[in-house]
């Protein structure tokens, strides 16, 4: 199962400290991580095999919804903050869009990250 992780720049430490939490999950052979840029690299840092991609701003988040709609990508885990205005707030829209269309799982927050993530595991 194919994971992509996204976090907007004051939730990327919060992202690597829950991917870090669910390491056991995510590290079974049956779930491959694909992140934007910087965030994939800190992840790598926290000890995580990831598949980096470009960063959200380079067109990252573009090329996740591309995996997404060509149905290689099964979850989508983004941390957005809601309390920040983003200056591409369109390709976030988009990818939540292409969530919607392709029926993906999106997880905006934690705890519904955290809901997703409980629910795969029962099945690996």
């Amino acid at each position: 199962m194919e994971i992509a992780i996204i976090a907007h720049d004051n939730k990327k430490a919060d992202m690597v400290q829950f991917l870090i939490k669910n390491q056991i999950i995510l590290q079974s052979e049956r779930v491959k991580l694909v992140a934007t840029g910087p965030l994939g690299r800190n992840a790598e840092n926290s000890g995580l095999k990831v598949t980096k991609l470009l960063p959200c701003s380079m067109g990252g988040d573009a090329q996740i919804a591309a995996r997404v709609a060509e149905s290689k990508i099964k979850m989508v885990l983004f941390f957005k903050d809601p309390l920040v205005n983003h200056a591409h707030e369109v390709d976030i829209n988009m990818l939540v869009r292409i969530c919607d269309v392709h029926n993906v799982p999106l997880g905006t927050n934690e705890a519904t990250a955290q809901l997703l993530l409980d629910a795969i595991a029962q099945q690996l």
